[in-house]
């Protein structure tokens, strides 16, 4: 279960530097996917420490 969340949690941080990086381009597309793909790993998340 650590692995697991040690995991999403990078991935989070990814996601967060990847929707900075969007923002700054004005790339609402890509904004709009990088945020639908960190609400799928919070949910990963989630089940994993249920």
């Amino acid at each position: 279960m650590k692995t697991t969340s040690r995991r999403c949690s990078l991935q989070i941080d990814d996601y967060l530097d990847l929707l900075n990086l969007a923002i700054q381009l004005g790339d609402v597309k890509w904004q709009k996917e990088i945020t639908r793909k960190m609400e799928m790993t919070l949910s990963t998340l989630e089940t994993a420490t249920q």
